[in-house]
């Protein structure tokens, strides 16, 4: 972590923030704040104290480290393109015809060795100081985020496991809940590896060993987010990219081997017969989710450098340090991608869509209904199967991000019959649909010419409202976008009293006006905010239950649901900023940031 922080400083992209600043909110505040700056920096928090445990801790804290594509690019050491560029020919090696070319591949083959890691003997530099009986995790300044979460959470910890048979392998990231000084929430999701192993475990009816280590190398941290397959150990993608062996030593109190240069390592066993409430926690789709049963680590030992430093990162409503993690997932692992779907050109995941709630892809269109075949590809491939809005776009359209030219682009090819509403497996994070984990797909096949629709009669956005309070006076706000395409849309803020549904049929006398009306809550959202608007509507629908698809007139429900609706689930809060803390914070000169800006990212 010292060397990834000098790197910062040498880029200047590293605050420091010398002032005391309590763990619980104060910190998490200042980094959500900071990163959605147009020029956002790291943030290293030098002394970090906690109201809450009346201590003090020597442990600086580092937010933000991925903060920026310069940061995350200097942390891979590379261009995200050109390590594509290097898997992409890995991947189409053919056999040598020639002495030059087999002395070439051996060259390439060679350099393969260090994707592998390495074990070495004796202890790391991540085992200097050692605590067995007295370890304590509230000896390590770990962050509290939201005003509503279940308690401290890790929040970078690289999680180690392996199989029952010590064959496989697997480093994750996944939120880890503080219960006490000795236990951990394992918020390992049913479609993870680690979840994977744990049922080997359980089956077994046999502890199961977990080793977390945090800080460290950054590329560790960032590895294991990697989407790679099934059973592949997300290390050797490190050693892909950084040319070299990771280096590992074996944790103290279990079998699983760390990388010995980390800042902290906790270790210790997950007993499959043990499960308690974990969360709420406000994760990264900017809404909490809800308590659900997960297994418990009991720790064993917890090791560290002798000036460790305590990595973490806030998530929550965009933009926030996962896009650019984000992106460098998505431009390296593009070839990975074309594997399974040889004529993709280039996809793009954007953050407020929250990368699983919507993907844009362009394609070579080669045939009727290829893009429909490129739908079920993308729902069949890893973590793409989370993914709940596809839309397709042919290889002319415009760059993927230039969101402006994009959307004029989808918006005058959206027809009926190329809209797909299927069903499938969803992110367990995600909260809109009638069942955990399982809900509606949504794909869009743009890859056609224009469509030929009637010309709507456009209206200003206060004549349409007249109209539509006329004849459902629960709507009270209205605005329209992008009226010069084929598909204009109109955002309608409601006071819901009703099933939208029941909204809608009363305003179908405004389709010679608009093609695309998307119901939204009125004192949730500003209308004048499409960036946050997109955010919400991704998040809250569900296709199979809230599109309502005419033949030139199209409905989504972006409302929260409840009651109304039957829903069968609690709908979660939004992950807002403690007013009080922000005030604080301001007052003290920690944030220098007005109201307008506030507002703009819903904070």
């Amino acid at each position: 972590m010292k060397n990834a922080i000098e790197l910062l400083k040498e880029h200047n992209l590293l605050r420091v923030i010398d002032a005391e600043v309590d763990i619980d909110l104060g910190i998490p505040h200042i980094a959500y704040i900071e990163v959605k700056k147009e020029n956002s920096q790291a943030l290293l928090f030098t002394n970090p104290v906690s109201k809450r445990l009346d201590k003090k801790f020597a442990t600086p804290v580092l937010m933000n480290a991925f903060g920026s594509h310069q940061a995350t690019e200097l942390f891979i050491g590379k261009k995200a393109d050109d390590i594509a560029d290097e898997i992409e020919k890995l991947l189409h090696l053919k056999p040598p015809s020639s002495i030059g070319e087999k002395f070439g591949m051996l060259s390439q083959l060679f350099s393969l060795k260090s994707v592998f890691p390495k074990r070495l003997k004796g202890k790391g530099a991540c085992q200097e100081v050692i605590y067995h009986d007295n370890a304590n995790l509230y000896d390590i300044p770990i962050l509290t985020t939201w005003t509503q979460d279940g308690g401290p959470f890790i929040t970078m910890g690289q999680v180690y496991t392996e199989s029952l048979d010590g064959e496989r392998k697997n480093l994750g990231m996944y939120r880890l809940q503080v219960y006490s000084d000795k236990r951990l929430g394992m918020h390992w999701q049913i479609h993870k590896d680690s979840a994977n192993f744990f049922n080997e475990y359980k089956k077994a009816g046999k502890k199961m060993p977990v080793s977390i280590a945090i800080g460290g190398d950054p590329l560790y941290t960032w590895a294991a987010t990697a989407p790679l397959p099934h059973g592949v150990f997300e290390l050797l993608m490190y050693g892909f990219i950084k040319g070299e062996s990771a280096r590992l030593v074996k944790s103290l109190t279990n079998d699983l081997y760390i990388p010995e240069d980390v800042d902290f390592v906790i270790e210790g066993f997950v007993d499959p017969s043990q499960m308690e409430i974990e969360g709420p926690f406000g994760d990264h789709t900017g809404y909490y989710t809800l308590q659900e049963e997960y297994p418990v680590m009991d720790v064993t030992c917890i090791t560290h450098k002798k000036e460790p430093v305590y990595l973490a990162t806030v998530v929550g409503k965009p933009p926030l340090e996962d896009k650019y993690m984000g992106w460098a997932t998505e431009r390296i692992f593009l070839p990975l991608l074309r594997t399974t779907a040889p004529d993709l050109i280039d996809y793009v995941m954007p953050e407020n869509g929250v990368f699983h709630n919507l993907i844009i892809a362009k394609m070579k269109t080669q045939y009727p209904g290829h893009a429909k075949q490129f739908m079920h590809v993308f729902w069949g491939v890893g973590q793409m199967s989370f993914v709940k809005h596809a839309i397709f776009v042919n290889e002319d359209a415009p760059d993927l991000e230039d969101y402006e030219a994009l959307s004029d682009y989808i918006l005058d090819r959206v027809k009926i019959e190329n809209i797909m509403i299927s069903e499938g497996v969803c992110d367990a994070l995600d909260h809109a649909s009638d069942d955990f984990a399982y809900g509606g797909k949504l794909g869009i096949d743009c890859t056609s010419d224009n469509v030929d629709f009637p010309t709507k009669n456009i209206l200003s956005d206060d004549d349409l409202l007249s109209i539509v309070r006329k004849l459902e006076p629960t709507v009270k706000s209205l605005k329209q976008y992008k009226t010069y395409t084929k598909t204009p849309i109109t955002i309608i803020g409601l006071d819901k009293q009703e099933k939208v549904q029941n909204s809608f049929e009363k305003l179908k006398a405004i389709k010679e006006h608009t093609k695309l009306v998307i119901f939204v809550d009125v004192d949730k959202n500003s209308l004048d905010n499409p960036y946050m608007l997109l955010w919400r509507i991704v998040n809250n629908i569900d296709s199979s239950r809230d599109i309502i698809l005419g033949k030139e007139f199209i409905c989504v429900d972006a409302t929260n649901k409840g009651k109304i609706e039957g829903f069968p689930r609690r709908w979660p809060d939004d992950t807002d900023c403690d007013k009080e803390v922000i005030q604080s914070l301001r007052k003290r000169g920690l944030l220098d940031i007005d109201d307008a800006f506030l507002k703009k990212y819903y904070i």
